[in-house]
């Protein structure tokens, strides 16, 4: 599994790549989408791992004592960033189906010191977390991985307490590809290998027909023919219960 190697080989001592050839990873996706001032912040193996398409933590607007969740965690370079955000009285969740990444992202969460974060084992479609615990769902360029994507949606939607919401960078597709031609370039961009990546009207109707509301897509800029970066907000109706925290 190309995303299991990407942790083992920045754990000895590389950077991460991906696609079908080993291809580097390019300024579209991975540690150059965040500021230095952001990179310098953390362990070089958090920075060196990422894989992303963008900056959800740009994204999601996080306040402090907010609890939120990363889908897809990796080497943890998201949550690390939001931990600080959040502060001592949030919470910072990772989640990561993948053994190799979970180990990276616990060392790097040692090296940093943090005491908000955990990291747990699972996949998108069935988070390990009870309903209503997080107020702030991220992910980076992994829900257009999925094969499942209503299921990510309606658990994102669980485990979003009332007047929750989620701030996204993912891939999405221009309307004029057909599920065969999205899944050609993101074979060749490699990082979204196989990826049946969501048009604008798509992305939209799974997200509404998953419960939330003010839904946002905005591209943001080109991964491959066809294919965009995006980020994408949306929030479930209900008063937020900040107290609670």
């Amino acid at each position: 599994m190309r995303y299991a190697a990407a942790a083992v080989q920045v754990t000895e001592g590389g950077t991460a790549c991906c696609g079908p050839q080993t291809i580097e990873v390019g300024d579209d996706f991975g540690w150059t989408l965040y500021a230095a001032d952001e990179r310098d912040a953390l362990p070089a193996e958090a920075v060196a791992a990422s894989l992303g398409c963008g900056n959800p933590t740009a994204v999601a607007d996080l306040h402090e004592g907010d609890r939120f969740l990363d889908l897809g965690s990796g080497g943890g370079i998201d949550v690390l960033l939001s931990a600080r955000r959040v502060g001592p009285t949030g919470k910072a969740y990772g989640l990561d189906m993948t053994e190799e990444m979970l180990a990276l992202a616990l060392a790097n969460r040692k090296k940093t010191g943090a005491t908000n974060v955990e990291f747990l084992k699972g996949t998108i479609e069935a988070i390990p977390l009870p309903a209503n615990t997080t107020d702030v769902v991220i992910s980076n360029c992994v829900i257009n991985l999925s094969t499942d994507k209503p299921a990510v949606f309606a658990e994102m939607f669980r485990v979003l307490a009332p007047g929750g919401r989620i701030g996204i960078s993912d891939v999405v597709a221009d309307d004029r590809l057909t599920p065969d031609q999205r899944a050609e370039r993101g074979d060749y961009v490699g990082c979204i290998a196989g990826a049946l990546s969501f048009t604008d009207t798509e992305y939209r109707e799974g997200l509404a027909a998953a419960g939330f509301t003010d839904i946002e897509l905005a591209p943001t800029h080109a991964v491959a023919d066809g294919l965009h970066s995006a980020t994408v907000r949306a929030t479930k109706l209900g008063a937020a219960s900040r107290d609670n925290h």
